[in-house]
């Protein structure tokens, strides 16, 4: 296993090769954490067209609440989004407009989730689903078309980060309960056969506490190790899914995204000895394992680091658009801030609700048919079908897909 400590800014040139349509913009959802055990969760969703922003929009399309803590909102195919909602113990299922389509139970204490086209795959720090028990977390393997929950398998303490990659699940431990459960920080990355659903392996990373979000640009991955707040510091590791390797940074990406080539982050590391946060801003080219300081330019570095709270960073696929959140106090409304790859604002700074944790980007339309996308994923030659973030998928995935190399759109 190769393994490097890196400490240093390495000089790094960002190729944007692929032309973006110009006239495609960014409708975006933002997923409110609202206050943890408060049960007041909301998505607040912006439209791009008329410059509006609705709060509260699950629930006025919907006529209900949409839970206790949502912690991660995922795009499955054109018209199918899933959301986390932790503390109620739901997927919740809707369409691009907001509507209710579905919900599946069984699955306490959700995390994060990944889809490969036909399955949604979900981590849980929990001890069950239904009637099976674990002594550790799970990973749950949801049948999008019924949204029935049709197999498991155990993985690490506290299971967090998953990414869907070659038919292979790779899941961070973070055994984040060490402080309160009989067991210690995890280190490790679960491998998991998503078809058969068995853990493969376990790849020790060295890091402990492997919390947070987890970006994937073709075969690498992006995971945040947030270290136990006290003397253990906070690192990011990259890692390579084709050979396992890794590199390890020395400063955390506690919120991380990616264009498809290379990783943004903007990393926050707390300590109980000091009671003080620590701020990184960096970019990570994965195919050389080089870093360097800040997001695109000054102008929307500079705009980062004049936030009392960073609490999300994301880059649409379709317009490469930079969105970024502050959580401000954590107990009142947040802000959203938007800004093109040359610092243009993409609109003023929209009042979003408590806790502003995740970005989803649709195009105008609700449709990726006409958008060119601008991630550059690996232009694999193995007959096989893969989505604009390098994931496989199949002949049920619907939107923008990469095929020997040609990109079309499968309906």
């Amino acid at each position: 296993m190769k393994k490097q400590l890196l400490f240093v800014a390495a000089a790094l040139t960002i190729s944007c090769s692929t032309v973006m349509a110009s006239e495609v913009k960014d409708n975006l959802i933002v997923c409110n954490e609202g206050n943890w055990q408060s049960d007041n969760g909301q998505l607040s969703y912006y439209n791009a067209e008329s410059g509006e922003m609705t709060n509260k929009w699950f629930r006025t399309v919907n006529n209900k609440k949409l839970g206790d803590t949502p912690n991660d909102i995922l795009q499955i195919n054109d018209n199918l989004i899933a959301i986390c909602v932790n503390w109620s113990n739901i997927i919740q299922f809707i369409d691009s407009e907001g509507h209710d389509v579905g919900a599946t139970e069984d699955i306490p204490n959700n995390r994060r989730m990944c889809a490969n086209g036909n399955y949604l795959y979900v981590t849980s720090y929990a001890h069950e689903c239904g009637t099976t028990t674990f002594t550790k977390g799970y990973v749950a393997k949801i049948d999008i078309s019924t949204k029935a929950i049709v197999a498991t398998c155990e993985v690490g303490w506290e299971p967090e980060g998953i990414r869907y990659y070659k038919g292979k699940l790779y899941v961070a431990n973070t055994g984040g309960y060490a402080f309160s459960e009989n067991h210690e920080y995890e280190t490790t990355i679960s491998v998991v056969d998503a078809e058969t659903m068995t853990e493969i392996k376990t790849i020790d990373t060295g890091c402990i506490n492997l919390y947070g979000e987890m970006s994937q640009a073709g075969q690498y991955l992006c995971i945040n190790s947030c270290g136990d707040y006290y003397e253990v510091p906070a690192k990011t590791v990259v890692f390579d899914c084709e050979t396992e390797d890794f590199t390890v940074f020395g400063y955390p990406c506690t919120y991380n995204t990616t264009d498809g080539e290379v990783f943004y982050t903007v990393g926050s590391s707390f300590s109980y000895d000091t009671y003080e946060y620590v701020y990184s801003i960096k970019t990570i080219d994965p195919k050389t394992m080089t870093d360097k300081d800040g997001i695109y330019n000054e102008l929307i570095t500079n705009k980062i680091k004049e936030l009392q709270s960073p609490y999300e960073v994301y880059v649409s696929p379709y317009t490469k658009n930079v969105y970024f959140t502050d959580a401000g106090s954590y107990a009142s409304a947040g802000y959203l801030y938007g800004y093109t790859p040359s610092g243009e604002a993409v609109f003023e700074p929209q009042k979003v609700y408590i806790n502003p944790a995740h970005i989803l980007a649709i195009p105008v339309g609700g449709q990726t048919e006409g958008a060119e996308v601008i991630y550059d994923v690996p232009q694999y030659s193995d007959g096989h079908t893969y989505d604009v973030y390098g994931r496989r998928v199949d002949e049920n995935y619907r939107g923008i897909v990469i095929r020997n190399g040609k990109k079309f759109y499968q309906k």
